[in-house]
């Protein structure tokens, strides 16, 4: 399995168009949306400056961008080329390569969190303490796991033909309902009441509350959890079906 995850990351890394959709594009995106405020000007219930409110919201929406876009169109493309099928000759067991996909796309994601951090740091002026910075890129990066698997969950749900599509609206509806390009507070109350129960919201709320110096919610925390496992599992059960077919 180790050899597999190197073989993924090596491909990751050579994709130039992905590595800036990953790790450039939601930097860019943070210094666009954070320059319309001033440096001063906070977010309403939060206490949180925009930057500092937007560096969570941009770091999310990055590593979401590496893991579930990565994984989902690069699984359907490996059905459909027989590489999956090849793969299933070796010894490796079927987990294997479920965990090996989550595991690639999790580390591709980390770079993406760090690279918003310093332009949050050093254009936007974002201070926090040594352990807020850690603890972020830890939560941030952990949380990222929970879309890694609905990545792979869609990779075999789709064919390669509607795989795009299917992503792009799942990817969208997460980061626009779920807060990441706006906050929540600012949509109708049902949309409101829609996002407290989505992965991508309460996912910005971990590292929100460590901005804020306080505990994570246990109900986001339980949230992800129940995510995840949800999320694990149909890409597991997918896998043994997409087995039983070929």
């Amino acid at each position: 399995m180790n050899a597999l995850i190197k073989l993924e990351l090596a491909r990751a890394l050579r994709n130039k168009k992905f590595l800036f959709f990953s790790v450039l594009y939601p930097s860019f995106l943070f210094l666009i949306f954070a320059s319309s405020a001033g440096s001063e000007d906070r977010i309403d219930g939060t206490g949180l400056t925009v930057a500092t409110y937007l560096m969570v919201s941009m770091a999310s929406f990055g590593a979401l961008t590496a893991v579930l876009m990565g994984n989902s169109e690069r699984i359907a493309k490996e059905r459909e080329n027989g590489w999956v099928r090849q793969l299933r000759l070796t010894p490796l067991p079927g987990r294997g390569y479920v965990l090996a996909k989550i595991a690639s796309a999790a580390v591709v994601s980390l770079p993406s969190v760090v690279v918003v951090f310093l332009a949050a740091a050093a254009i936007k002026h974002v201070h926090l303490d040594a352990w807020q910075w850690l603890a972020l890129t830890g939560v941030i990066w952990a949380g990222s796991l929970v879309f890694a698997a609905l990545g792979v969950a869609i990779g075999y749900l789709a064919s390669g033909d509607a795989v795009r599509p299917i992503t792009m609206i799942i990817y969208f509806g997460l980061s626009i309902l779920g807060g990441l390009w706006m906050p929540s507070t600012t949509f109708p109350r049902i949309l409101q009441d829609i996002a407290k129960w989505l992965p991508t919201h309460a996912y910005a709320a971990l590292g929100r509350s460590i901005e804020q110096s306080q505990a994570p919610s246990v109900t986001d925390v339980a949230i992800l959890a129940v995510y995840f496992v949800l999320f694990a599992g149909g890409a597991a059960w997918l896998y043994r079906k997409d087995t039983l077919k070929a």
